[in-house]
């Protein structure tokens, strides 16, 4: 890393690294860690009772691939997963890119016009999906769209789906209208097998292999494509970060379809031989610490929500959580109050934050394990190695060291574009190849960077500019709060006024004026907040973001405000 006396004082950082970026794909990382470290476990799914090592893992992935070859499924075509975490995610993922075709992620919170949007936009030729998961049945929404599915080999014709051409659902059990996923290896053939050494031979790692829809919450989603090259060296790139290796265990609770999981657990695993473990289909607190400490992990992976959970889980105390040593909180702000309590109390010492956004591969910043804890809980640490970053203003000019601004990414994690939207794609990656993230940022005189806020989620009062990260930050240390979430609401008089919603530690109790007291003489007057209303939850996306739109909508139905000038927030990537 250049120092800051080598950059000057702009807002401008590079990485640099002594170790280069991986030049192969998917399959190759596969094929190479079955070679070295076949014995090495790989994968434990805890709620499937299934184990693989690396050697076994190579194997059933090639099976996988040359059955969907020998399906039809060909190279450069697009095939869906729509699931919750399992085994078959994983060997889908790892499969798909042996054969080069591309897998598009598909929320497993979609309901039917999300998926006919997800599987037309990308053109999937195939789609494997679990039969249900809570409150969603899968198959129930894939037969309102097609509902004469009744082909035994998951054969598909379908107006409204016109690329699709087979589902394959999750599982040995025989459904009309699928083949099971137990059946497509049984599919390969002598041919098929010539045909996957050939299709892998002539992979490159520039190759698109992933269509990962964004998080925004307003509009259509957008496919952000990525390449064997974007998603390996940033998981190979997070891994290395944390010092991981092949005795490493990763307890990741976070969902597969986005790269939390997908990249930076699945990926950061592979590259460095060690083992990742999915505790439960989807994320369950419990379930998440019987894993830790009954499985030995040495990594844990969340979102602030997640660890929440798991500290105030009622049974916390009685699971021995010593060969813990570091992880990941990523995916949304990370509070400096949640962070102190996961490093003390869950031995978790070596922690660290990573931020980026699914355009981005995603990690763009990340703390390391042996950063001052000061910089480790109130900044997203330095830039990863192999990328450049820069915070500009409204006009485009990089703006001085701890100046607020617009931060864009540029580097080998920037993705190919968004599929077969050429205007977006533009919209958010300029000519000299800069990511736009949207987010707002500085970066100090050490190459740190705050996030300080979305450009949408600025409020604006009385001409002054006020970042709710920073009014969160200082209502965290009110003794009584739990979780804290600031927007702006309209005001005829200032333009914006701030509401706080509030969530209250378990039994206690608290008032708006005891709150409003807390910040008076701490914070500026207009940062105080002018609503507060005290919640049990916030509404959040499946992969733990908050979704401050419907909290502005909310407040804003509830008081009967005049929403004139007020735009609402998308979300980010």
């Amino acid at each position: 890393m250049r120092d800051a006396a080598e950059t000057g004082e702009m807002s401008y950082v590079s990485g640099t690294s002594l170790v280069p970026l991986l030049g192969e794909t998917i399959g190759e990382a596969l094929a190479r860690a079955a070679r070295v470290a076949g014995e090495r476990p790989a994968l434990v799914s805890r709620h499937q009772n299934r184990r693989f090592n690396y050697g076994e893992l190579d194997a059933e992935v090639n099976r996988i691939a040359s059955g969907l070859l020998a399906l039809g499924v060909a190279a450069g075509d697009r095939i869906g997963i729509w699931s919750p975490n399992n085994a078959e995610w994983l060997l889908t993922q790892y499969a798909a890119a042996r054969a080069g075709i591309i897998l598009v992620t598909i929320n497993p919170a979609y309901r039917i016009n999300e998926l006919e949007y997800a599987l037309n936009l990308s053109g999937c030729a195939a789609i494997v999906l679990a039969r249900s998961f809570k409150t969603s049945d899968y198959e129930a929404m894939l037969r309102a769209l097609i509902p004469d599915l009744a082909d035994p080999e998951g054969r598909v014709e379908s107006a409204r789906l016109p690329y699709l051409r087979r589902a394959i659902l999750i599982g040995d059990e025989i459904v009309a209208g699928f083949l099971p996923f137990a059946a497509v290896a049984q599919k390969a053939t002598a041919a098929s097998d010539l045909a996957l050494a050939t299709v892998a031979a002539g992979l490159q790692f520039d190759d698109p292999i992933n269509i990962q829809f964004t998080s925004g919450t307003t509009g259509f989603p957008k496919g952000a494509t990525l390449t064997h090259h974007n998603i390996l060296n940033n998981g190979f790139f997070v891994g290395e970060a944390i010092h991981l290796g092949p005795e490493d265990r990763i307890c990741a609770p976070v969902p597969l379809y986005h790269c939390f999981g997908m990249v930076m657990a699945n990926l950061a695993a592979l590259t460095h031989h060690a083992c990742v473990i999915y505790p439960s289909a989807g994320f369950e607190p419990l379930a998440a610490l019987e894993t830790v400490s009954e499985e030995r992990c040495t990594a844990l992976y969340g979102v602030p929500t997640m660890f929440i959970a798991e500290l105030d889980h009622p049974e916390f105390a009685r699971f021995d959580l010593s060969t813990l040593r570091t992880g990941i909180m990523a995916g949304s702000p990370c509070p400096i109050a949640v962070m102190r309590r996961v490093m003390e109390k869950m031995n978790m010492r070596e922690i660290t934050i990573a931020y980026g956004m699914t355009e981005t591969s995603p990690v763009s910043f990340q703390s390391a394990v042996d950063d001052p804890v000061e910089k480790r809980v109130a900044t997203v640490g330095r830039i990863q190695p192999h990328l450049e970053v820069k915070i500009i203003d409204t006009e485009g000019r990089v703006v001085p060291r701890g100046t607020p601004g617009e931060l864009c990414t540029r580097g080998y994690s920037v993705m190919r574009g968004y599929w077969n939207d050429p205007e977006k794609t533009s919209e958010a990656i300029d000519a000299a190849g800069w990511m736009h993230t949207g987010d707002l940022a500085t970066i100090d005189a050490e190459g740190y960077c705050a996030i300080v806020g979305r450009i949408k989620d600025l409020v604006i009062r009385g001409g002054e500019n006020i970042y709710p990260r920073e009014v969160e930050e200082f209502l965290y240390r009110h003794p009584k709060v739990q979780a804290v979430q600031v927007v702006g609401l309209p005001d005829p008089k200032y333009g914006e006024e701030l509401c706080a919603w509030v969530r209250l530690n378990d039994g206690e109790t608290a008032t708006e004026e005891e709150i409003r007291e807390f910040c008076r003489g701490q914070i500026a007057h207009q940062k105080i907040p002018r609503y507060i209303r005290f919640v049990d939850e916030f509404p959040m996306t499946v992969t733990g973001k908050i979704q401050k739109f419907i909290i502005r909508e909310k407040m804003i139905s509830d008081l009967g405000l005049a929403t004139s000038g007020v735009e609402a927030n998308d979300g980010g990537g």
